[in-house]
């Protein structure tokens, strides 16, 4: 086994035996990185304080050929009011989980890793409603599976677009429409993150058209991921209520 550094993010942890757990790492030099934390969950561990979801550390690890071994860990960032707080720690959840889903083994995304720790820095220091939504939006567009926000993506038009459906890859018109609705006030809060006014876009408060935007959000990563992502659902259950899906112009009762 040859032996390396890295700094990363705990995504995860799962038990092992009595006293080891397997720890999933984003890291910025290595992907996705599983690894044996051995002896961390003893009451005398004081390693295992600092392999807790959501820690930015420097590990020292040893290479195996499916799990490598944790050998030493420093605290770079604990993100104490993160940890302090249950809101804020269920936004962190959530996007670790976006990220353990996300990440290949092994295979560097220095720009996930960046987002990750960029996201957790600004939930740390203003806990803004619409970070999550965001970082969902920054990592579609890293993916190459930005939705279309500003135009209809069925025939092109620019007006009155009033619904959104991912299996069509975005916004859709009033004549074009089916999935879900969308006003036009959550297309333009989104236009704002993927049109570079990510500040603006964080003053968003805690409300109505943050919570529609992070349920289309939501729906979109899971729809890029083809899996559920649970931890973004225990916000949006809180928040939001559920919608009826619009059908093809002249089917909808009434009209």
């Amino acid at each position: 086994m040859s032996l390396y550094s890295d700094e990363g993010v705990v995504l995860r942890t799962i038990r092992l035996g009595e006293a080891d757990r397997i720890v999933s790492f984003a890291t910025a030099e290595h992907g996705k990185v599983r690894a044996v934390a051995k002896g961390v969950r003893k009451t005398t561990s004081r390693f295992g304080a600092r392999l807790e979801p959501a820690t930015r550390v420097r590990m020292l690890c040893w290479r195996g050929r499916e799990l490598d071994v944790v050998s030493q860990a420093q605290v770079v960032e604990g993100f104490r009011r993160t940890r302090e707080s249950l809101g804020r720690l269920a936004k962190a959840y959530a996007m670790l989980e976006v990220v353990d889903q996300l990440a290949p083994e092994r295979v560097p995304v220095p720009e996930l890793y960046a987002m990750l720790v960029g996201a957790l820095g600004v939930l740390e220091a203003d806990d803004p409603a619409m970070v999550v939504p965001a970082f969902i939006l920054k990592v579609l567009v890293s993916e190459g599976s930005a939705p279309v926000l500003d135009m209809c993506v069925a025939c092109g038009c620019t007006s009155a677009l009033v619904a959104f459906d991912l299996g069509q890859g975005g916004a859709l018109c009033r004549s074009c429409r089916r999935g879900r609705p969308v006003s036009g006030e959550a297309l333009a809060l989104m236009r704002l993150v993927l049109g570079g006014k990510l500040r603006e876009a964080l003053g968003e408060p805690e409300g109505a058209l943050a919570s529609e935007v992070a349920e289309i959000t939501t729906e979109a990563i899971e729809h890029h991921l083809e899996r559920r992502v649970r931890s973004l659902h225990t916000n949006l259950q809180a928040h939001s209520a559920p919608r009826e899906p619009l059908t093809q112009k002249g089917d909808a009762p009434g009209r």
